[in-house]
């Protein structure tokens, strides 16, 4: 990525108060015992950030003491943290915002961060609005890139803009810690590596179950609920307005079921009530990460492009020989997505038999 450019209109000088604040910071998200994979994600990136910085890296784990903690404070090592912030207490063993909070703020009051990620979840941007209004400091939501403006070591956070239509790059400047959310699969997965060992820093916050307005009356797992999961599929065949009709989005399905892959579908699907939220991909719907997509009658706009171009691989199909989606796809197809789907269908369907048979 190249140098940020040099924020303009105003006269940068970060307050001698602020320049004590270092280390880039990940809030680990976890429900119980596991880890959001997007936490993994940011410790990548923050490692990268870090780096620039010369500065150390922090990982912040939350929750109640038992051996599920341990084994994400050590898999924070694994995937890049150099200090695990371990924050244990019974009231933090199920997510609430208040606790949450009034956790978050002392600990970053007290150790001093100057950069603090989430991912961009139900929960990251919950908790992460929670955190910057209480710390009176800045907050980029839904990054698709992050980088670090050298001359005065801020945090250059880019994110879609006008609907999807422009990307920005935002940058906090008299305020700490810089704070930014990013969503599942935007970032590349780091590689594990068992032998990284760090430091543990214990925090005992001493929460009282009173004191906290909100209870848990259930936990209801993502992977139970009866919904789309395409931030896990490893493979997406996607649909859009070429499809023509409702009708014929059975196609996709089709193809997905061959495959074992998730079906995902463009926004004006879902705004002509093709199918439901869950399934869309893109600036307001999903962003996914697959090893393969197949984008079925889809052109390829911006707002589109944002939530599946870091997809190992893109087949795009097309009767528009010059459609957008053509300029960013690693493979593409011009034709009828109507007569391509159901011949890929088959075409699979037979040499999936074979494989079984020979198998």
């Amino acid at each position: 990525m190249s140098e940020p450019s040099k924020p303009q209109g105003r006269k940068f000088q970060l307050p001698e108060h602020l320049k004590v604040y270092k280390d880039v910071w990940v809030i680990v998200e976890q429900e119980r015992g596991i880890v959001h994979s997007v936490s993994l994600e940011l410790l990548g990136e923050a490692r990268k950030l870090a780096d620039k910085l010369g500065v150390e890296v922090g990982a912040v784990v939350l929750g109640a003491e038992g051996p599920d903690l341990n084994r994400i404070c050590a898999d924070s090592f694994s995937y890049g943290a150099d200090i695990v912030y371990k924050v244990t207490d019974p009231v933090l063993s199920d997510y609430r915002t208040d606790p949450y909070c009034r956790v978050m703020t002392d600990v970053v009051n007290a150790y001093k961060p100057e950069i603090v990620l989430l991912g961009a979840t139900t929960l990251g941007r919950d908790l992460a609005g929670a955190i910057a209004t209480t710390l009176a400091t800045g907050l980029t939501a839904d990054c698709t890139e992050l980088d670090i403006y050298m001359d005065n070591r801020s945090l250059a956070a880019t994110r879609p803009t006008f609907g999807g239509t422009l990307l920005c790059t935002i940058q906090t400047l008299a305020y700490r810690p810089q704070m930014a959310t990013v969503r599942p699969r935007v970032m590349s997965m780091p590689e594990r590596d068992d032998s990284r060992v760090g430091r543990i820093v214990e925090v005992f916050p001493q929460l009282r179950e009173d004191d906290v307005v909100t209870k848990v009356l259930n936990f209801i797992a993502d992977r139970e609920q009866n919904e789309a999961q395409l931030a896990f599929a490893d493979i997406i065949v996607a649909a859009g307005k070429g499809l023509g009709k409702p009708e014929n989005l059975k196609l996709a399905f089709d193809l997905a079921k061959v495959l074992g892959a998730e079906v995902g579908v463009t926004r004006p699907l879902v705004q002509a009530g093709w199918t439901t939220f869950d399934r869309q991909v893109g600036q307001t719907g999903k962003t996914v990460r697959p090893k393969l997509y197949i984008a079925a009658g889809i052109s390829g706009a911006i707002q589109h492009r944002v939530g599946m171009e870091k997809s190992d691989l893109i087949l795009a199909i097309n009767t528009d020989p010059n459609a957008p989606i053509f300029d960013f796809a690693h493979q593409g197809l011009v034709g009828d997505a109507l007569t391509i789907l159901p011949a890929l269908t088959d075409a699979f369907s037979r040499r999936l038999s074979v494989n079984r048979l020979a198998g």
